[in-house]
């Protein structure tokens, strides 16, 4: 008897539900689900979701959670979210590793609001401290004392006659000695500061103690140099308190080529989670360094990069020091400083761009911006594409604070990229009008000029200058205010971020700063499963609610690095 022939619909319908069913059950397993999330994909494809699979830290699915279920086996890990929001992973594109390290452990003046807060806790400090001990910190800023002012030697005498004391200003680029510690470096009235540097005095020609960029050498030099242990410390300290914070990755600008021994032996012991995607200095040995060995990309399961040169152009704005094309509005015989060496600067450019090794430039002031084009522009010419080991260097300009409105298009025409700290402008704001005028606000921060020229934005902290602390990056680049709700006159409020672009300038834009943007900074299969989780949604809340976001999670190579 003839076997009774199936219609071919059925037949269809058939092979519709084995499709089916092999499409519900994947052939991988993941090894971690994230289930009933807020998910920011930053993907332009698949902007929300509500969950992801990863296996071998990449990202293996991104979807609902029904879907993601589907790659549960025995030993996969199931993560609830619970409505929470997931990000892909934080950049902090312009980061001091050490630095913040160092600040968490000696005596971090971050947050005095005045010079008797300021004295009393050095004073705290200074009596923990044997006789004739080195007492060294970080952090203070003058702009919400009153009167606003920089501190003096004699201040520091006051509360430390038996020590020499160094304490950096927050920005980096100026510090204030006492006098035991201006007697150690030989400063008297007659001491000529170096190129690069100034000292500070008085109406009587006596040194104040402040000391500005270069001239802080002077002091520091005879500071006792931290131990090998201390130096890990302050790394291990620093990365820690990253991922703690919901960093994925830093953008470490600058330091020596001993940095870069010390990390990786830190990664090697397995002392270190977070990706450092690493910068030295130059021009200088450890540059030379790095231009002999060439580039080394993704040591240690893709966390640690050595591919890139800082150079600094110029000072701070805070402490007079940007480099600017027409002298401070609060101080006209002043128009900053020079503080690289620019017959050496050249050739390393070009030696850069044959080598394939990327260049990012400190330029705070508007001269120092123009100067730093200038420069970039000559090396690209010098050196065509031709004789380039990679043909898009990518190079930055780190800071870009103060530009002038005709210069802000040769950034796209070169190719430069804008690497930039929001929360500079919400710190500066108090007192850059005073240092620069109304009229040059117009170049000042000007994120949303850059965006529109078709320029990405790197977004960064520049910590210890800054607090180093996402969410007040967020805010300050979608508020444009001062953490307090203050913005003032003059500030360009058509400068802000959206909330998008803010979100880019975190994770995507620094990817592609770093040459990573195929590999990490959106929630794509196949990318590293990189991601920050926040216990609220900083896309849709009220502004003020974004700096009481706090980081519930911290997910690295699909690990969880940290937990709240």
């Amino acid at each position: 008897m003839p076997r009774p022939r199936l219609p071919l619909l059925a037949v269809l319908a058939l092979l519709a539900l084995l499709a089916l069913n092999t499409a519900c059950s994947p052939a991988e397993t993941a090894d971690r689900i994230f289930l009933n999330g807020v998910v920011h994909t930053g993907s332009e494809e698949q902007p929300r979701a509500e969950a992801v699979a990863v296996k071998d830290g990449r990202v293996l699915f991104v979807g609902t959670s029904d879907d993601a279920r589907r790659y549960a086996g025995s030993t996969t890990e199931v993560v609830d979210l619970a409505g929470k929001t997931l990000l892909p992973g934080l950049v902090d594109s312009h980061y001091h590793l050490s630095g913040v390290g160092n600040r968490e452990l000696t005596l971090n003046l971050e947050g005095t609001t005045s010079i008797d807060e300021f004295l009393s806790k050095v004073k705290a400090r200074v009596d923990q401290a044997p006789p004739g001990e080195w007492v060294t910190g970080r952090g203070w800023i003058e702009t919400h004392w009153t009167p606003r002012r920089f501190p003096t030697r004699q201040d520091l005498d006051r509360v430390a006659p038996n020590n020499p004391v160094y304490l950096t200003r927050a920005d980096g680029h100026a510090g204030v000695a006492n006098s035991a510690a201006l007697r150690s470096a030989g400063i008297t009235r007659s001491t000529t500061p170096p190129s690069g540097g100034d000292i500070l005095k008085d109406g009587r020609g006596e040194p104040t103690g402040m000391l500005i960029d270069r001239a802080q050498g002077l002091v520091r030099q005879n500071v006792p140099s931290a131990t090998e242990e201390q130096q890990d410390q302050a790394v291990i300290t620093g990365a820690d308190r990253s991922v703690r914070l919901g960093w994925t990755q830093i953008q470490d600008a600058g330091g020596s080529w001993e940095d870069v021994a010390r990390m990786r032996r830190l990664y090697e012991g397995g002392k270190v989670k977070l990706r450092i995607y690493k910068a030295v200095s130059g021009p200088s040995a450890s540059a030379d360094s790095l231009l002999a060995r060439g580039a080394s990309v993704g040591e240690f399961d893709g966390r640690f990069t050595v591919r890139t040169i800082k150079v600094v152009f110029d000072g701070a704005l805070g402490s007079r020091g940007a480099l600017l094309l027409r002298p401070y509005s609060d101080d006209p015989g002043n128009q900053g400083l020079i503080t690289t060496d620019l017959e050496r600067l050249r050739p390393m450019l070009q030696e850069a761009l044959r080598k394939g090794i990327q260049v990012e430039a400190h330029a705070i002031g508007d001269s120092a911006n123009r100067m730093l084009l200038n420069l970039f522009e000559e090396a690209f010419n010098a050196v065509p594409e031709a004789d380039r080991s990679v043909k898009d260097p990518r190079w930055r300009d780190e800071h870009t604070q103060i530009v002038d409105p005709a210069d802000i298009p040769r950034f796209k025409q070169l190719g430069v990229i804008p690497s930039m700290e929001p929360s500079h402008a919400i710190g500066d704001l108090h007192f850059a009008p005073s240092r620069l005028g109304m009229e040059r606000l117009a170049g000042a921060y000007a994120w949303q000029s850059f965006i529109r020229d078709g320029n990405i934005i790197a977004g960064g902290s520049d910590a210890p200058v800054e607090r180093g602390e996402p969410m007040i990056e967020f805010y300050a680049a979608v508020a444009r205010r001062d953490t307090s709700g203050f913005q003032g006159e003059g500030w360009h409020p058509e400068q802000a971020l959206s909330r998008e672009q803010a979100l880019k300038a975190f994770t995507i834009w620094p990817a592609y700063a770093a040459f990573e943007e195929n590999e990490r900074g959106s929630i794509e299969v196949g990318k590293w499963a990189d991601f920050t989780v926040l216990d609220q949604d900083i896309m849709t809340i009220p502004e003020a609610e974004i700096l009481k976001t706090r980081t519930m999670m911290t997910v690295i190579n699909g690990e969880i690095a940290h937990q709240q």
